[in-house]
This record gives structure tokens, sequence and C-alpha cells, in this order.
């Protein structure tokens, strides 16, 4: 096994990234108050005083210095979907950029890494596969960004996704989705205590970016690697639901889809009554369920695992429709 100072690399790189992002968030801290990077609260927010923004930048540099321990592989496609999607994230924290032009710059990167990641794969690239791969790169990128909206949902959502990721390297002996998936994992931990509870920063886009493009990619490298569909997909599932299903109600009621809004799930179990703790434990531990049922998918019969893909559809179907079975329960308390 590759180790680096007899160190297993899948170790090393996860504590290298855990290290560095908790050293670095104070410096972050103070470069971001001299900034003025502030995100006021809006009709929009489900917050209610000024906090700085932008602490992605220390997750990030603690990402890709953990990444770049781990072996060839995912390697160089990860090391460039993190730098390149915080570097548009960044632009837009501290710039902003028109929709337009940030679905061009993130589909010219999606593209990019999606060249990268088959060329790990194989000589060959299909032009048809390099433009699947970077339509979902960009996809769940946007859709990590949207529901990065209350503390502690995106940091827990990284540590699920990343652990899920190292376990699947692990199950398939391949140390460079292992290395990866852990090092996500720990750029989440790391995140947590600034942002849990009661947040003294938020990622920013720089952040949601990079993150949301990491566990993108690997999950696509997982299915590459032969990983079942269910199993690789899992820990983006929740997302990937709330954020399709909210777009489709928004275009459906003829609202302009690209504007903030307040319509997310977890955006109204907030308006429900619901902590910031508590959506994001209650989502996070969606999270866990669905990655255990995609898990199914390595050692089961087809039976077993179809049956754990039902139940899947059936945690998701039951997460989009949580407010409006709530919604009478919370006025019927209001009303007593």
């Amino acid at each position: 096994m590759n180790t680096v100072l007899g160190m297993d690399v899948a170790v090393l790189g996860p504590l290298l990234c855990l290290v560095s992002a908790t050293l670095a968030q104070p410096v972050v801290l103070r470069l971001l108050r001299r900034a003025g990077s502030v995100d006021v609260p809006g009709t929009r927010s489900s917050h209610h005083i000024p906090t700085l923004r932008g602490g992605g930048i220390a997750v990030v540099l603690g990402v890709l210095l953990g990444i770049s321990l781990i072996p060839h592989g995912i390697w160089l496609p990860l090391v460039f979907a993190v730098a390149s999607f915080s570097a548009i994230g960044l632009a837009e924290d501290l710039k902003g950029l028109s929709v337009r032009s940030r679905l061009l710059l993130q589909a010219l990167a999606a593209m990019g890494v999606a060249t990268l990641l088959l060329l790990a794969d194989t000589p060959a690239v299909a032009p048809a596969a390099v433009v699947l791969i970077a339509l979902w790169i960009t996809g769940y990128v946007n859709a990590f960004n949207f529901m990065d909206g209350i503390n502690g949902i995106s940091g827990a959502h990284a540590v699920v996704g990343g652990a899920t990721f190292a376990f699947l390297g692990f199950w398939y002996a391949d140390l460079s989705l292992q290395g990866a998936g852990a090092t996500l994992a720990a750029g989440g931990l790391a995140f947590l205590p600034w942002n849990a509870v009661r947040a003294k920063v938020f990622l920013g886009d720089v952040g949601s970016y990079a993150i949301g493009a990491g566990l993108a990619v690997s999950a696509a490298y997982a299915v590459l690697l032969g990983v079942p569909v269910e199993a690789s997909i899992a820990p983006l599932a929740l997302y990937l639901a709330d954020t399709t299903w909210t777009l489709q109600r928004r275009i459906r009621a003829g609202e302009e889809w690209t504007r903030p809004h307040r319509s997310h799930v977890y955006q109204r179990l907030g308006d429900l009554g619901w902590t910031h703790l508590q959506v994001t434990v209650f989502t996070a531990a969606l999270g866990v369920l669905l990655c255990l049922l995609g898990a199914i998918s390595l050692v089961a019969s087809w039976q077993l695992r179809l049956l754990a893909d039902v139940l899947a559809v059936g945690v998701v179907t039951g997460y989009l429709a949580s407010p409006r079975w709530l919604a009478p329960r919370r006025a019927t308390e209001g009303a007593t």
C-alpha cells in the first residue's frame, strides 16, 4: 500500500486537510473582515445577523493539500475541479457574476474535468461522454450551492458524502478514491465548528462550488471504477432531489427560476419552525440512510437490490413531501 514517511496516504491526506483547514480558518476570517466580505440578511435569507462569507477558502486550501498526496487516478481531475470551481466561486463572492457568465465558466471547467477524468480511465475520450459528465458536474455543483442555506448543512453532507466515497474506495481497493473521499470528509469536518449551530462564517460560493465539484467528480469516478450507480449517487441524492423538485415547482408556477428564493424543502422546514440544527441533523440522517441503502447494491441479490432502491425512492419522496405533511400539524399546535 502506498505510504508517505511510513503513513498510509489515505490517512495522511485527510489529516493534513483537517489540520491545515483548521489552522487557516482564523487567518481567513481576519482577511474576510478586512475585505468586508459580509453576507447581509435579506428577505430570502435563513439567517438574521450579518455573517462573514468566504470561509470555504480555508477548506479549499486544506482539501488541495490533502488530495495532493493521493495516488494517480482521481488525483488530477479532482485537483483541477476543486481549484477551478473554487476560483469561479471566489469571483462570484467578491465581484458577482451574471448567470450566463457563471454557467459558461462552470461548463468550461466541467468539460476540462470530464476530459481529465476520462483520460485517467481510458486513452480514448468520447465527446458524448465528456458532455454528459460535464453536465453532471455542473448540475451538482449548482445543486450543492443552492442547498448551502442553513448552518451546518453542507459541512455535514460533505462529511457523509466523503466518508461514503472513502468506504467505496476501500471496498474496491482503490486508494485514490479512498483518499479523495476521506479528504473531502475532513474538509467538511474542519468547517463544522465554524458554521454549525451558531455560524461565525459561511462557506460562500468559493467553498460550496469546490466541495460540490469534489463530490460530483468522486461519484463520476466511482461509476467509471465499476461501483453500482446506486452506491455512487446515494451521497448526493438528497441534494439533487431537493434542487430538482424545487426547480420544477417554480417553473410550473411561472416563477423566474434564476432568482433567489426560499422554496427548497429544507427552507420550508425552517419556515415551519425547525431550527438550523434540526434541519441539518434530519437531512444528514436521511443522507446516511440513503448511503446505507445504496451500499446494499454492493453485495445483495438483484431482488434485495431492487427492494433497497424502492426504499431509497420512498425516503426521498417522504423528504420532499415532509413540509406538506408537517404544515397541518404545525398549524394545529399553533392553534392549541
